[in-house]
Formats: C-alpha cells, structure tokens, sequence
C-alpha cells in the first residue's frame, strides 16, 4: 500500500432552478428506486462501481449493519438497469437539516462512456429536490475524471476543499 494525498471537494445546490438537466435517457436503460435495496445487489453495485475509485467505507460493514442501514427512512438507493443487469447506483441520504447528500454515485466500468452519467446524476438531484431543501455530495481526486465535470455541469457550486490521506495499492 502506498499512502497518498486525496483532495475531497465538497459541492451543493441551493435552489432546484440551478439544475442543468438531461432527463433523456437511452431507451435501452432505466432506472428504478429499489426499495430496499437487497444486499447482495448493493454489495455488488458497491464493489463494481467503486473498485477503481478506491471505496471501502461499505466493505467493512456487517450484513446486519448494512441491512439496517438500507431500510432507514431516510437512505434511498436507485438503480440504473440495462435490460435486467444494474449498470449503476446512484446513493441519498435525507439529513435532520433537510439537506439531501448524494452519498455514492456511479457507473459500473463496462458502462461508462454510454452518456448515463448525466441523466443518472439529474435524476438523482430530482429525487433529492423531492424531500429536501438542499442537496450536496463530495467527490475526490480518486474518482472518476468525469465525474468533478459532470457535477459542476449541471449546476453544483463548491463550497469545502480539503487535503486527506489514503492507502492504495502500490501499482496504481
């Protein structure tokens, strides 16, 4: 493992206006909230979604923690689904300030580069605009290259950066 600097940006949406949209997706993909979310499939999204960007915050959660977790209220998991295969997730939470974060978003591997990451993000801010009064997410130097331009495209502002430290494989 080597240890390396990461930058977290922090980003938020203050009003449901300042949403650039694209709501058309490929026919051949929709996206269904699942509710709850079985575990087998959000450890697999988790993992396959996350593994080149480097999550492990989920990984070291118990079936029983994960699973009480899931059915929380307040925690809501989307799918995107090619015919019947999850290509993507995208992850809320509602927070007791009636803020919404997207927690965890993403395209599995074999799937980026199909135009998904904007109609997948704009549906999940139209689902956080549903139940909140603010909507906000982080992301870091470890995720997708994509991913800062994307969020910055349909209208988030960054309001936090900071400098922390993380393991990864030494190969990388």
């Amino acid at each position: 493992m080597t240890v390396v600097d990461v930058t977290r940006i922090y980003l938020e949406m203050l009003d449901p206006s300042d949403l650039n949209g694209l709501r058309e997706l490929d026919p051949r993909f929709r996206i269904e909230r699942a509710d709850p979310c079985p575990l087998e499939l959000y450890r697999k999204l988790y993992d396959r979604v996350g593994a080149p960007h480097h999550w492990k915050d989920r990984l070291v959660w118990s079936d029983a923690v994960l699973r009480e977790y899931l059915l929380d209220r307040t925690v809501g998991v989307w799918i995107l689904f090619f015919h019947s295969e999850a290509a993507g997730y995208f992850e809320m939470r509602r927070h007791d300030d009636e803020s919404v974060e997207i927690v965890y978003f993403g395209i599995r591997p074999e799937f980026i580069g199909m135009g998904l990451g904007k109609p997948l993000l704009t549906r999940a801010v139209d689902e956080a605009w549903r139940v909140g009064t603010r909507v906000w997410l982080h992301t870091c130097s470890l995720d997708s290259p994509h991913a800062l331009p994307n969020y910055l495209s349909r209208g988030f502002r960054e309001f936090k950066r900071e400098i922390y430290q993380a393991d990864i494989p030494a190969d990388l």
